[in-house]
């Protein structure tokens, strides 16, 4: 597949601060892209300097395989975004709320009403086309939110937090959504904190800190990344220390600690680990209630990557 974003030695500074540093970025065609970082990492400055929003200090940026400069509108009517911060307008209703965003990059009225009610069947507004927005729910806000970045059918799309303080049933939506758009061609850059949707949707993804990349590839591939197999979880009255350090002293154990009525080890990859660590509670005399062993998630790749005291 071709690459539709090229980002090369990007340098972006803010006085004395150093907001990208020599940032390298590429996305290939039709792929969901998910693009992490704690907060002041540089993502969205990474963002804004490619959709030319911002001017940089040096490098280079190609959409589509072409040079991307603040005077190519034609490639930015190539391009969608969606930011966190939902960008509506009150005193128009849902339906001319898309229309006004659509006419920013298709001009003709016939066409654009076509275009405007594929969006709004897209994120299921077609029900609440003739309301204003003040009558929406949050979850239908940032539907709206998504329609109006989408209604010109964007080959490709950031999407900044769209999933931000929406319920469970329009969180599916809207990631069901960003699904269907890739599957009808759309490449899309996706930023979230929720790292469970990242896992869910991205076929591959960055972790930024520091205004550089730290971590690149498929979620499978970030997880190898750490000395994590496993995390154990067992239900369990107050241990004492003597038990705490028996587990502790296990081989495979990376880490435990003792919280809230549960025993949570890390345990590094070993054919036993969970054989072993129960084996240690058994010579103890301890009496464990409910025991549970997870894979590691993304989450953990991005805490041990961006600062484990983020997890205590």
């Amino acid at each position: 597949m071709s690459d539709i974003v090229n980002v090369r030695g990007l340098v972006k500074r803010y006085g004395e601060k150093l907001a990208l540093d020599h940032f390298d970025l590429r996305i290939a065609r039709g792929e969901i892209f998910g693009l992490l970082g704690p907060n002041g990492c540089g993502k969205t400055t990474a963002i804004n300097c490619m959709l030319q929003l911002l001017t940089y200090d040096r490098g280079d940026i190609e959409l589509f395989g072409e040079p991307m400069t603040p005077a190519r509108y034609d490639l930015k009517r190539r391009v969608g975004v969606v930011p966190q911060q939902v960008a509506v307008l009150d005193e128009l209703t849902v339906r001319e709320n898309v229309d006004a965003f659509c006419a920013l990059y298709v001009a003709d009225a016939r066409k654009r009403r076509r275009l405007v009610d594929d969006a709004l069947d897209f994120v299921g507004l077609a029900d609440h086309a003739r309301q204003r927005p003040r009558r929406l729910s949050g979850g239908l806000l940032r539907r709206l939110n998504i329609a109006c970045g989408i209604a010109h059918k964007p080959e490709l799309l950031f999407l900044d937090e769209p999933t931000v303080a929406v319920d469970p049933q329009s969180r599916n939506a809207i990631l069901d959504g960003i699904c269907r758009l890739r599957d009808e061609g759309a490449t899309v850059v996706y930023t979230s904190h929720y790292m469970e949707e990242v896992e869910q949707i991205c076929e591959r993804v960055m972790i930024m800190d520091a205004g550089r990349s730290v971590a690149e590839g498929t979620p499978d591939e970030l997880k190898r990344l750490i000395d994590l197999g496993e995390r154990i979880v067992v239900e369990l009255d107050a241990p004492g220390e003597s038990l705490l350090a028996r587990v502790r002293d296990l081989r495979c154990v990376t880490r435990a600690s003792y919280a809230d009525g549960e025993l949570r080890v890390d345990c590094a990859p070993a054919a036993h680990a969970l054989l072993d660590v129960l084996a240690a509670l058994e010579e103890a005399g301890a009496e464990p209630g409910r025991v549970w062993s997870e894979p590691p998630t993304l989450n953990d790749v991005f805490l041990e990557l961006c600062g484990r005291e983020l997890r205590d």
